[in-house]
């Protein structure tokens, strides 16, 4: 049996690193007595593969991991299980059976949708800086990969933008380069960006996000509650959530690209 999960990472676990998150499924599935299946070979893995890594420090409501089980389960009983052992902080909300898949979490994965809390910066200076942005024609950043200096044009990576305050009022709403919309509500109080950033080629991570609309400011001094809200596939040119919740289930606000 192969099964993607969905799951929440929320509160003090977010600044566990993504090798530690994989020592913690790895442990509360031997507590769940969960039996996933090995790899041959001399040194034998688990058959779990985790989707792209979440900034330390983030926090969200949409990661995932694909499993390949020995034994058949429902999915209920696999996510009862599983948060019966689960850190506080981590919660299972969603498990479905899948076929064998083409590609890995990591490479399927198109977009991610970003709630980003700022710190000292009003309603109006967050608008006008979404206004710069999504007027520009190209935004080179520069920035540092595996010890050498790159200056991208990150400008193509930032799909949609919008600002948002406590009230939930968007201050600034811009369609992305393909037509599609962000809506949302704020998430941490205050001034909150709503952003849908790609995740191939020059992909943009939020503290980059904040470097370019905030140059002058540190980001760790402009940025607050960073939240992945949502990641996106595309299929036939439609563009699909992993997992989609049902909408009683969600217990926090997200960021929806609608239209497609």
């Amino acid at each position: 049996m192969r099964a993607r999960v969905r799951f929440s990472k929320l509160g003090k676990v977010r600044f566990t690193s993504h090798r530690d998150l994989a020592r913690v499924f790895e442990r509360a599935m031997r507590k769940a007595m969960i039996e996933v299946a090995y790899s041959d070979g001399f040194t034998p893995r688990p058959k779990v593969s985790f989707g792209l890594a979440l900034p330390t420090g983030a926090e969200s409501v949409a990661e995932y991991l694909d499993m390949e089980l020995v034994a058949d389960a429902t999915p209920g009983e696999l996510t009862g299980r599983l948060n019966a052992v689960l850190p506080r902080g981590f919660s299972v909300t969603m498990i479905e059976r899948i076929e064998r898949a083409d590609v890995s979490l990591q490479q399927d994965v198109i977009a991610c949708a970003w709630s980003i809390g700022l710190v000292g910066v009003t309603a109006a200076e967050a608008a006008a800086a979404a206004s710069r942005v999504l007027g520009a024609e190209t935004f080179v950043l520069e920035r540092s990969r595996k010890g050498e200096v790159r200056r991208d044009d990150v400008r193509p990576a930032i799909e949609s933008l919008s600002v948002t305050t406590d009230s939930s009022v968007d201050s600034v709403s811009a369609d992305s380069v393909s037509g599609e919309s962000v809506s949302g509500e704020s998430v941490s109080g205050g001034v909150t960006m709503q952003a849908v950033l790609a995740t191939r080629a020059r992909g943009l991570r939020p503290t980059e996000l904040l470097m370019v609309c905030f140059p002058d400011r540190d980001p760790l001094d402009v940025g607050g509650r960073v939240l992945r809200t949502c990641q996106w596939i595309e299929r036939d040119g439609a563009r699909w959530e992993l997992l989609p919740l049902p909408d009683a289930a969600v217990l926090t606000p997200t960021t929806e690209v609608v239209g497609v």
